[in-house]
């Protein structure tokens, strides 16, 4: 049985990314300079501005696998059923996170380095990845001690 605490640590992990995945409803909902302040870059602004349903379905899909990511943390806590391929899945959302995270190593090394260069909201995000990696992996020690 999972512990308390690692199935916790799960939730947590799961309300973090069904946030996410609502701010990227947020980002298709503020349009153009949304998809600019959140990295998705001036084209897809560019696009999202002109009309097009390209920025709307390419962020809906991001939607999608964070909502799915979110999923398996709630299966891996016990709150829903078992998903497909639980152990791999929750192993490789939480490498996915913790290398993302690890990213706020070289971006504040650079940062310091070169401080306009950095945005710090892209140390933030780096950050919140870390974490909920790490939620996951603390998560993962949970299922498999047994």
């Amino acid at each position: 049985m999972t512990s308390q605490k690692q199935a916790v640590a799960l939730k947590i992990a799961a309300i973090c990314l069904f946030a996410i995945a609502a701010l990227h409803i947020a980002i298709i909902i503020g349009g153009p300079a949304w998809y600019i302040y959140f990295g998705a870059g001036k084209k897809m602004a560019n696009m999202a501005a002109a009309g097009s349903l390209y920025p709307v379905w390419v962020t809906l899909f991001v939607t999608l696998i964070f909502t799915i990511m979110g999923l398996y943390a709630l299966s891996g806590a016990k709150l829903i059923h078992k998903l497909p391929l639980l152990r791999t899945g929750l192993i490789t959302i939480a490498a996915i996170f913790v290398l993302r995270g690890l990213a706020v190593l070289h971006q504040t090394i650079w940062h310091f380095q070169n401080p306009a260069s950095v945005p710090i909201r892209d140390i933030v995000f780096s950050l919140v990845a870390l974490i909920i990696g790490i939620l996951y992996a603390y998560g993962i020690v949970g299922r498999w001690k047994r």
